[in-house]
């Protein structure tokens, strides 16, 4: 009995009061859902990009509501930029606790007809991008000895191939994959926690656009195909990523890491 009346109450294990996150790519979509769920929790959210205006605006929008949010620009495929974005979240706001690698691109281009630099712009924005982001947030929790969580966004595109024309794509998710299990065993003697989230199916600007640069009729056919294999029967929103990834920030999940979360209304067991 004594054992239960010492367990932290309910309603402290989705608090984030005082805690400082960084999103990268959280100006829109998937990281825009994920910058506003962990200010609702608490948490002063650096949202970084390279899209200024959007940048602004989301991190307005959310101060509008009464949130504790700051844009700052920063190219995530640049060394010097996340070392110079890192450094002043921490000189600003005196340390990281929470980093969650969301930017990302997809372009889809059949791997025949891929460059060579086309193919390195993915894994530089996919996967070189958030190990330098990790790298140095890491250095920081580790030297403040308070621990620290790390969040990547996969895909299930990471497990198993959605479309042909995503090589580049699939390929730099899988890596993040693998980053994400290697720096969990690596950061986990300092009590870092790094876990990925790996959504499918969801309804963002991005997705719209890329079955819009279709015909009509094949974008309709393939979302209706895409579809067909939800257990769940729907699309997704990027809220309901938002909260599988509010879970792994929040002391709900402090004894996970090196797993993955898979948001895909049951896409992948069909």
């Amino acid at each position: 009995m004594s054992e239960i009346n010492d367990l932290p109450p309910i309603d402290s294990l989705l608090k984030l009061t005082d805690k400082i996150a960084i999103v990268t790519g959280g100006t829109a979509g998937i990281g825009y859902a994920i910058s506003h769920r962990l200010a609702q929790t608490g948490a002063m959210v650096i949202i970084i990009d390279i899209d200024d205006v959007q940048g602004k605006q989301a991190s307005e929008s959310m101060n509008r509501e009464g949130l504790q949010t700051l844009y700052i620009h920063c190219d995530i495929t640049d060394e010097k930029s996340v070392n110079q974005t890192v450094d002043r979240v921490v000189r600003e706001k005196g340390c990281i606790d929470i980093l969650v690698n969301n930017a990302g691109i997809f372009p889809r281009k059949l791997a025949t007809e891929t460059t060579g630099d086309e193919f390195d712009r993915v894994q530089a924005v996919n996967l070189k991008g958030a190990f330098m982001c990790s790298r140095e947030a890491a250095k920081h929790m580790i030297a403040r000895r308070a621990g620290g969580c790390i969040i990547n966004i996969v895909s299930i595109d990471a497990l198993h191939p959605s479309y042909t024309g995503m090589a580049a794509y699939d390929s730099s998710k899988a890596g993040l994959l693998m980053l994400t299990k290697s720096l969990a065993r690596e950061f986990g003697p300092h009590d870092i926690r790094v876990n990925a989230v790996a959504p499918g199916g969801i309804m963002t600007a991005g997705l719209t656009k890329t079955v819009q640069a279709q015909s009509i009729q094949e974008g309709k056919n393939q979302l209706k195909a895409f579809m067909a294999r939800m257990a769940l029967g729907r699309m997704g929103e990027p809220d309901e990523v938002a909260r599988a990834v509010l879970f792994l920030a929040s002391p709900m999940a402090s004894y996970i890491t090196g797993s993955t979360v898979i948001v895909d209304g049951g896409y992948l067991i069909s």
